[in-house]
């Protein structure tokens, strides 16, 4: 019983850190409200109350349905040829470190800038949603998987050499594993960017989406909608990041 306890004591004071965070910033939050006013933002409270309108409407849930598409259209993209591309410039050496102060110059520049280039190539839609999301997370994941991939101690390769293994069981036995946490954080970090980027392409170039709600809520100064929207993003990001942290947690562990 008393192992079962100590067993729990963790979590329960995780738990117990979460609450105070939560109610800490709910804190902030009615105090800034106070001064600031309802004309800037609106209270905790009457945030719930409207999100739960806002989200018990059904023309909401079709914005719901185009961002998560495209989102999860882009992530996949940015993933797929991240991990692709990270590989080849961590094996072979010359070709990353010539690649990888691009891609960091790249990354350093506001995305936003290059958001024409995408209207003038895909035009206004899905398409350019994806391209533009994908092109903010593409980038992270590659130069995570390069370190990852680089840092590979060599005698591990050595040893499966020396056991006669093929490059598909050595990428699935020893690389893949060896390099899994620092990709999986990549994973995380470019799960971030590409909704950002999703978003931002919705609020300049598309008539659906929340990005499109919530430009036109800027536009209007609709404050209800505007701080229900950033509410769910905010809850929805702060959740899934939550679980994939936990994820890596347990990888670093593991490796």
């Amino acid at each position: 019983m008393s192992t079962a306890i100590a067993a729990f004591r963790p979590t329960l004071g995780r738990m117990a850190d979460i609450v105070l965070l939560v109610g800490a910033l709910l804190g902030l939050w009615q105090i800034v409200h106070e001064f600031a006013g309802a004309i800037a933002m609106t209270a905790p409270l009457d945030t719930f109350r409207y999100t739960l309108k806002l989200v018990a409407t059904a023309d909401f849930w079709p914005h719901v349905y185009r961002t998560g598409t495209a989102f999860a259209l882009a992530l996949l993209i940015a993933a797929t040829f991240g991990l692709l591309i990270g590989a080849i410039l961590g094996f072979h050496r010359l070709s990353g470190e010539v690649a990888e102060p691009i891609l960091v110059a790249l990354y350093s520049i506001p995305k936003v800038t290059l958001y024409p280039i995408i209207l003038m190539f895909f035009g206004l839609g899905l398409v350019a949603e994806v391209a533009f999301g994908a092109l903010h997370g593409i980038v992270p994941i590659t130069l995570f998987t390069t370190n990852a991939v680089r840092n590979i101690r060599p005698v591990f390769i050595k040893t499966a050499r020396s056991f006669g293994l093929g490059p598909w069981d050595l990428a699935r036995t020893i690389l893949f594993p060896a390099a899994l946490p620092e990709i999986f954080t990549g994973l995380r970090v470019g799960f971030a960017v590409t909704l950002i980027g999703t978003l931002i392409s919705e609020m300049f170039g598309s008539k659906r989406g929340l990005g499109f709600l919530l430009m036109n809520a800027l536009g209007v100064n609709n404050v209800d909608l505007i701080m229900a929207l950033t509410l769910l993003l905010v809850t929805f990001a702060a959740v899934t990041n939550s679980v994939f942290m936990a994820i890596e947690h347990r990888i670093y562990r593991r490796a």
